[in-house]
């Protein structure tokens, strides 16, 4: 299984998938650095604001005006960790981090859009939109069936400009149309809603550098993000309640999103939450309703 997976609740979703043992398949942020060394300064996200013509600037230099958006310049862990608004000179001062930069404060849609990628050139495209909860955390995602033409336009021509020796799968996070995170892989955390024969296709693009995939059962799907309060001890719920919720109408996987044998304080999570659970599903009620199930073991 060449899909390289550090997250094991993750693995439901490759074991099954055919895959020539040579090829390397990244789903994690630092496999992706460490294999495409021509391309990893996409996760500078300071370059990627400047070349986007953003006001930005290292820590230590003082931002004209606020509010500014804060965060690492580079997070291989993800989750948004150490990412908050500043909104004044004193919220500056007072947080002021080596490695860190401010950015204009984008406002609008928070996106996250996939796209296969053949030397520099889009071939595919599926975005999924965000609807945030408190610091940093997402109540959940909806999958889009349909197409993004303004927001395609605008990446396909970032890309084709800074990444055109590049093939293999790209994941953008947008606000508001601009680029404020961009990765040498595709979202892990759904790819169970972009429909039959979609991992075939990834494949092919790794083994082969060419992009086969049709979308012939194209659908819309939601990805529900179960969150915990931070400073407590969390185990997993019995194998047979999460099989339970598997099993119910239009949910198409659940995901239990921490190491049970590793201490909180050990995983990368957003200031607003401690990540417990994912529910992916067709229908957004009826993920509510099995996120809720999953809720009560830990309440």
């Amino acid at each position: 299984m060449p899909f390289c997976e550090a997250d094991p609740w993750r693995l439901q979703y490759f074991e099954a998938v055919e895959c020539p043992p040579a090829v390397r398949i990244p789903t994690e942020d630092p496999d992706a650095y460490a294999w495409y060394p021509a391309q990893r300064w996409v996760y500078d996200k300071l370059r990627v604001s400047t070349s986007q013509g953003l006001d930005c600037a290292p820590h230590g230099v003082v931002p004209p005006r606020f509010p500014v958006f804060s965060k690492p310049i580079t997070n291989l862990r993800g989750m948004g960790v150490g990412s908050r608004v500043l909104r004044s000179l004193e919220d500056y001062r007072q947080h002021l981090e080596p490695g860190h930069f401010w950015m204009t404060l984008l406002e609008g849609e928070h996106v996250s859009s996939d796209i296969a990628v053949v030397k520099g050139q889009a071939r595919w495209w599926r975005h999924c939109r965000g609807v945030p909860a408190a610091e940093g955390t997402f109540d959940y995602w909806t999958i889009e069936a349909a197409d993004r033409p303004g927001l395609e336009a605008y990446l396909g021509e970032w890309v084709a400009r800074h990444l055109e020796s590049y093939t293999g799968m790209l994941n953008f996070e947008t606000i508001g149309g601009r680029i404020i995170d961009a990765h040498l892989r595709f979202s892990d955390q759904w790819p169970d809603l972009y429909g039959r024969g979609w991992l075939d296709a990834v494949v092919g693009l790794y083994a082969r550098g060419a992009w086969s995939h049709v979308d012939a059962d194209r659908g819309g799907g939601f990805s529900l993000a179960l969150f915990g309060a931070h400073g407590r001890e969390y185990r997993h719920p019995p194998a047979e309640r999460v099989a339970a919720v598997r099993g119910m109408p239009h949910v198409t996987s659940v995901q239990i999103t921490f190491h049970e044998d590793r201490p909180a304080a050990a995983h990368p999570m957003p200031p607003g939450g401690f990540r417990l659970a994912i529910v992916n599903c067709r229908d957004l009620e009826a993920g509510r309703a099995a996120r809720a199930v999953l809720a009560q073991f830990w309440s």
